[in-house]
């Protein structure tokens, strides 16, 4: 049984110590965007979880909206299975921010129903998934502070906020004396957006923990998608037949890196491990998703080596004309 929160009790400052990568889950029964069910089914997602801690991958984030919560249902199903490892497994999940859940109880009455899902009685991680203007921030920090003081889980997060909404979570519970662990973000070679906005630099500044989510942009920085192979689903319309083209010549120069920087077997890295390594070297933490065993053994070739300082100078330069956001 994979060891759990509960298990094995650390600080808040401890939540990202040794970790470098972790594993997104969002594809774990949604069928509206990764057409769960179609190729891919409850035992791949197993075969990826097992293949994540056999890679030491064991930070895992998900959501109560993720398959809606077919996959913390997942997560905690892997968790509990008996015979398994006794990797210590770090849990982070999210809030829905719904208009209908306006107060800091519904904070704290969602987290018992995503620790029900995940058989857990604390995560290590809770979020606010995304902001809504006619929810006070404060209102929505109160509610994570109730949940650190309840016992519910360890540390505290935001998704999808800027600078100044992350300026206005972090000074609300310093009011309550609990720190701001981390903000997760959509960033990637094609979407440095929270980077323009000092938002990186911000958070780094002040102990933040950037979480990256889409590193890959839906698989598009693998270099499977061309021209003529456009992604199929709702990434057509995203990542367009132009826009791939576009970018070929960043993933030809990511394809010629991970040639220059080989793994233990001797075997070139391809395009999304580079890619995943130049979001480590900007001191973010990286989610990338998968479906399937491949996908994570793949991924976790992004970590346990570094690009140079120039080579990462030069896919700042590169990507500048391949920018989606």
């Amino acid at each position: 049984m994979a060891k759990s929160m509960d298990d094995a009790p650390q600080s808040q400052a401890g939540l990202f110590d040794g970790v470098e990568m972790g594993v997104g889950t969002w594809q774990w029964g949604d069928p509206f965007v990764w057409q769960y069910g179609r190729g891919y089914a409850a035992a791949e997602v197993r075969e990826a979880f097992e293949a994540a801690l056999a890679a030491g991958l064991s930070f895992f984030d998900t959501a109560e909206v993720y398959g809606l919560g077919r996959s913390e249902r997942f997560l905690g199903e892997f968790l509990h299975t008996p015979g398994g490892t006794q990797v210590r497994v770090r849990v982070a999940t999210k809030f829905a921010t719904l208009l209908w859940r306006p107060t800091a109880g519904s904070v704290v009455r969602a987290l018992r129903g995503s620790l029900k899902r995940l058989g857990l009685p604390a995560v290590d991680l809770y979020q606010i998934h995304w902001p809504v203007p006619l929810i006070r921030i404060e209102t929505l920090m109160s509610g994570l502070a109730d949940a650190v003081e309840a016992g519910l889980t360890r540390a505290v997060g935001v998704s999808n906020y800027n600078l100044e909404q992350t300026e206005r979570a972090h000074a609300a519970l310093a009011k309550r004396g609990v720190a701001l662990a981390s903000n997760q973000v959509h960033y990637s070679l094609l979407n440095r957006q929270v980077e323009r906005a000092g938002l990186l630099e911000h958070c780094a500044a002040l102990g933040f923990k950037v979480i990256a989510y889409s590193p890959l942009e839906m698989g598009v920085l693998s270099g499977k998608y061309t021209r003529d192979r456009p992604p199929s689903g709702s990434r057509a319309r995203r990542y367009s037949p132009h826009y791939l083209g576009r970018i070929q010549p960043l993933i030809g120069r990511l394809r010629q890196m991970g040639e220059a920087h080989p793994g233990p077997d001797g075997v070139a890295r391809g395009p999304a491990q580079v890619s995943l390594n130049w979001t480590v070297c900007k001191g973010t933490l990286p989610i990338p998703g998968a479906k399937n065993a491949q996908q994570v053994q793949q991924n976790a070739g992004g970590v346990g080596w570094r690009l140079t300082a120039d080579e990462v100078a030069e896919l700042d330069e590169l990507s500048q004309a391949a920018q989606l956001a």
